[in-house]
């Protein structure tokens, strides 16, 4: 698809997905790229504008991120950010250097508003800051169009040349008026249209894989979670019977889940699909047998759907496509879109077995982070209590489950998420955090119940609020919530004697537990 892009150049900056979507917001398509890129990529995608990140080094240092000068020369207008604007003035004849104050939280700047950067700002605005160096003297042909108590240039512009830099990040929500000023970037500066919209990328998808499909057999790997069963009703749409989705039932699902999945795509359900559930529970489980390193799940996990979808497609004939919900974060963050640490593997990027029987894959929802899943699925009329279900990982509970996967784990980790979901909705909170689910430790400690002494689990109960699933805090749920939860789960749930809340927010955790 042929759309105006602005790229971020990532320098290892631990908000660079979260630009990629303010500018998304903005309805401008936003992609991110390493800072390793080299400049004839970047020629190629003809970005409207480029975004440097911020990044935990400084500037001046030899071995710290850097790009060629040319990048100022192609006449593309270039925003800087905390680290991206040092290093913009070190690369185009400023001065970086230790600051003497550093700045770090929600501070007070004055902007100049007659900047096209600042048009519609607050003279005065709160913004974030967080940096050890500052910038004592601006390249020449910049003027400082912002400043605060102890930063001299928090912000400096060359407008011949179309460059502009801001010491604070615009891109987090502390930065009161963050979103205009990206926005005035993108559009009074870059001179974007803004014709990224779901329902076009929703039409314009489906016609390319209409076009990419020909009379080919596609085959689906359907979860039931909102990435694959976009992904399904987007395919299904595109190229009708030619599809076949296969729901591998892999013993990793929350309670009951195989079965609704079944309700609502199999044959009794309201889409056209040819599907077939694999119930392969005890295969998973014995692939899992002794293994307690999370990586090692992840890629036995993904490994074994692979298998699984392969030996389907021989058995419904040729199959030329394989479709996944592989979305935008997942790209990042297995270290192929951006520069920032490889968090985690997915089962769906960069994590496939060797050889994959299929001549190619469709990742229909790549490109799109979580929200703009949703967003589709609305578009494609899925219904809503589909769209916004609970998040749920690729591996499953096997990543819920700390140490080795067992039936018997499964069993409890599945009954006391169904308490900890069940009551949450029932006092009205399942409208209130984003995710939240059970995950069962691997630690056992001594108890008492009845007149017996216990030595068996402890389950770790999990609620965040977040908006965009980067980073997120920990849901502050009323405690009689939790005290019933933890009554119900240290009496209905054979081998739990112990109840816990993680308080920790993302980062410095993940939202899931491995």
């Amino acid at each position: 698809m042929d759309r105006e892009t602005v790229i971020v150049l990532d320098f290892g900056g631990q908000y660079n997905q979260l630009i990629a979507r303010r500018v998304r917001e903005c309805n401008v398509y936003c992609e991110i790229y390493s800072y390793r890129t080299s400049i004839e990529k970047i020629k190629e995608i003809h970005p409207k504008g480029i975004i440097f990140t911020g990044g935990p080094n400084s500037c001046y240092e030899a071995d710290s991120p850097t790009y060629t000068k040319e990048i100022f020369q192609l006449g593309i207008p270039i925003l800087g950010i905390c680290y991206g604007s040092q290093l913009m003035m070190h690369l185009l004849g400023g001065t970086v250097e230790t600051a003497p104050v550093r700045e770090y939280g929600k501070i007070e700047v004055t902007v100049d508003t007659t900047s096209k950067l600042f048009q519609d700002v607050s003279e005065k605005t709160i913004c974030w800051m967080s940096h050890n160096d500052y910038i004592s003297k601006v390249a020449p042909g910049f003027r400082i169009s912002a400043h605060t108590a102890d930063c001299p240039a928090a912000a400096m512009e060359d407008t011949e040349r179309n460059l502009y830099a801001t010491q604070f990040h615009p891109e987090v929500l502390h930065t009161k008026e963050g979103k205009k000023m990206l926005s005035n970037f993108v559009y009074q500066v870059c001179g974007c249209s803004g014709d990224w919209k779901m329902d076009s990328f929703v039409e314009e998808s489906i016609q390319a894989i209409r076009k990419k499909v020909g009379d080919g057999k596609v085959l689906c790997a359907l979860s039931g979670g909102v990435d694959s069963s976009v992904a399904a009703v987007m395919l299904s749409k595109a190229v009708g019977n030619q599809l076949t989705c296969v729901f591998v039932d892999h013993g990793l699902l929350r309670k009951n889940e195989g079965d609704e999945v079944e309700a609502v795509f199999g044959p009794e359900g309201p889409y056209d699909l040819n599907f077939i559930r694999v119930n392969a529970q005890e295969r998973f489980y014995s692939k899992l047998k002794g293994v307690e390193d999370p990586e090692k799940k992840r890629k036995i996990i993904g490994e074994e759907f692979i298998r699984v979808f392969e030996e389907e497609a021989k058995k419904i004939g040729q199959v030329d496509f394989l479709v996944q919900g592989t979305i935008y974060p997942d790209v990042v963050e297995s270290g192929v879109g951006g520069e920032s640490t490889v968090i985690k593997s997915h089962h769906n990027v960069g994590g496939l077995p060797d050889y994959v029987d299929f001549k190619e894959i469709i990742e229909p929802l790549r490109d799109l982070f979580k929200d703009e899943v949703r967003q589709a699925g609305l578009e494609l009329g899925i219904p809503e209590y589909l769209v916004f279900r609970q998040p749920f990982p690729g591996p499953g509970l096997g990543i819920r489950i700390i140490g080795e996967v067992t039936a018997e784990k499964v069993q409890m980790v599945q009954d006391a998420d169904a308490i900890w979901r069940e009551e949450i909705a029932k006092a009205g909170w399942d409208k209130k955090v984003n995710q939240y689910f059970a995950a069962l430790t691997n630690m056992r400690s001594v108890g008492v119940m009845g007149d017996e002494r216990t030595y068996d689990y402890a389950i770790a109960l999990r609620a965040v609020t977040t908006t965009d699933f980067m980073t997120a805090e920990s849901a502050e749920i009323p405690w009689e919530i939790i005290g019933k939860v933890t009554s119900r789960i240290v009496n209905e749930v054979k081998h739990i004697n112990r109840v816990m809340y993680d308080c920790t927010g993302k980062p410095p955790a993940t939202i899931e537990f491995e």
